[in-house]
């Protein structure tokens, strides 16, 4: 079953980082596809600790901002870590987002323009060993295009199951039937309390609905009325509403939540439009994360 299963996404949380190292190790003696790991709390240092404390999984940053660190940075930790790893690791890159921007004390440039710069600095970057392959975060059409221009990879995150095809088709076929890889962050909670477990998954995207670059793909794949009604919440300073314009049909394209049996049937719904390694996202309707993957590693046992 190992060629089966998903991949997972791990947040090493303080006080729980050791405790997660050990989940990324269970999940490889499990035969899980792969371990990403977001910006927040350290996502390169997560991965580094996992280039040493694994041997045969795949994993990588979904995402590290570009503009995080300084190239230099980005190259010498990259080479590291695809040498430690017998070249396991992936560098997984995107723009980020507004609040990012904020704690970063950034001012971002074009997406696009930016993107294609930082991938072509980071490849001229040539004194500290090979670098890793280049996964880019897309949500629209023309980010997705650049990843399979110029990136071995591209991952999604929230995205819907609908419009996948649509948003794959700005690779060329033949990169949607090689090993391009092509993942996507899906939100995931396993419970048979299915009302518990959208509940859950709808607090967890409650905070993507306030970005504007989410709203934008999410009109794109056609939730227009949806987006209106929460742009004319926040504009009326509404928040308390927001929540109750991600509605059930909504949730059930870009999340999975219910029953282990259903959970895995939309994971093998998502490999069928495409995406050649879903990652499960994990959150519990009855505890935190560990909670969570205790539960996922139940459901793919």
């Amino acid at each position: 079953m190992p060629d089966q299963l998903p991949a997972l996404c791990l947040i090493a949380m303080p006080g729980r980082r050791r405790r997660t190292i050990e989940l990324g190790q269970e999940a490889e003696r499990r035969g899980f596809a792969g371990l990403y790991v977001p910006s927040p709390t350290g996502g390169m240092s997560t991965c580094e600790a996992l280039a040493w404390n694994t041997t045969s999984i795949t994993f990588g940053t979904a995402i590290a901002p570009i503009y995080q660190r300084t190239m230099v940075d980005f190259a010498q930790s990259a080479a590291m870590m695809h040498e430690v790893s017998g070249g396991r690791f992936r560098m997984g890159i995107g723009i980020a987002h507004g609040p990012s921007y904020v704690r970063m004390g950034v001012t971002p440039g074009k997406p696009l323009a930016d993107t294609r710069a930082w991938i072509e600095k980071f490849r001229a970057e040539t004194a500290f060993g090979p670098l890793p392959p280049i996964i880019v975060a897309a949500l629209r059409k023309k980010m997705v295009a650049l990843s399979g221009e110029l990136a071995e990879g591209v991952v999604f995150a929230n995205v819907c199951l609908s419009h996948m095809g649509d948003s794959l088709s700005a690779l060329p076929a033949a990169k949607r039937k090689s090993d391009f890889f092509i993942g996507n962050m899906i939100p995931t909670c396993i419970s048979d309390d299915v009302d518990a477990a959208r509940a859950t998954n709808r607090k967890t995207l409650t905070n993507y609905a306030f970005l504007p670059n989410y709203r934008n793909y999410w009109k794109e794949a056609g939730y227009v009325e949806e987006m209106a009604a929460i742009e004319k919440a926040i504009a009326e300073n509404r928040r308390d509403d927001v929540p109750k314009y991600l509605t059930d049909k909504w949730l059930a394209e870009t999340t999975l939540f219910g029953p282990a049996a259903k959970v895995r049937d939309g994971v093998a719904a998502w490999k069928a439009a495409g995406v050649h390694t879903p990652i499960i996202v994990p959150s519990s309707a009855a505890g935190n994360q560990m909670k969570a993957i205790e539960e996922v590693f139940a459901a793919f046992g």
